[in-house]
């Protein structure tokens, strides 16, 4: 997918209703974002270790079960395209998120231009990342920050076809709240969708006015089966 391609895709998604959904939960599904010949693509590309710049064992540090490996740069083809095409669309949305917030960040109106603050500040290393799963195999609840300067909105794509790939195995969130209880958010994802969520925080409108939740996601166990997900994170990492 070139980046035109992936401009013009995009383009074709209500983002109107994509920006109230992540306003009111902190995360929004762009359903069949890549086709089913894409996904295999992509999942395929996991044994070649010669696209990745590194290959984490998620057990070794407490993460949870299952393994992924961070692109190197150049990126593929697809995901770099994807992750230039999309990030205009959540630029506005995150200057509006850190000025509620009382955040000074702001962000560029393009992906280049963000990356070369990223790459001042000495965050280097790319972040995308394509995760496989198998049976018994789980994600513990995270943040994926990598440095002083973070992105606060981020793209996992299903690789996976749930029900035929791989059985369990959903993305989850959840949103710790002052002084409430956490919030749980379990996003249903067929091969092909996308879920845009919050990073780390998010505005939230009170009676009193805004205030400031803390999100973190992962995966559920898988039951059986492989599943293979990308992340597409938009700062890079030092």
């Amino acid at each position: 997918m070139t980046t035109d391609i992936a401009v013009d895709r995009i383009a074709a998604y209500d983002w109107s209703a994509i920006g109230e959904e992540l306003n009111s939960f902190g995360s929004a599904v762009l359903p069949r974002l890549l086709t089913a010949g894409e996904c295999r693509a992509l999942a395929a590309l996991y044994p070649d270790e010669s696209h990745f710049r590194s290959h984490v064992i998620m057990a070794r540090h407490g993460f949870g079960r299952g393994a992924y490996r961070y692109f190197s740069y150049p990126l593929p083809d697809l995901v770099a395209g994807l992750r230039t095409a999309l990030y205009p669309r959540f630029a506005d949305l995150a200057n509006d998120w850190n000025r509620t917030m009382n955040l000074d960040q702001r962000y560029p109106a393009t992906h280049a231009e963000y990356l070369e603050q990223c790459h001042s500040a000495g965050q280097l290393r790319p972040t995308p990342l394509l995760l496989q799963y198998v049976a018994g195999d789980f994600n513990c609840l995270h943040q994926d920050l990598y440095g002083d300067l973070v992105f606060p909105i981020q793209v996992a794509i299903l690789l996976s076809e749930p029900g035929e790939d791989f059985t369990g195995g959903e993305f989850c969130m959840t949103e710790q709240r002052p002084r409430m209880q956490s919030r749980v958010e379990v996003v249903p994802l067929r091969r092909g969708d996308a879920v845009a969520f919050a990073v780390h925080n998010r505005p939230v409108q009170g009676t009193r006015g805004s205030y400031r939740v803390n999100l973190r996601h992962g995966v559920s166990r898988l039951r059986s089966g492989t599943r293979h997900t990308i992340g597409i994170i938009f700062h890079d990492a030092k």
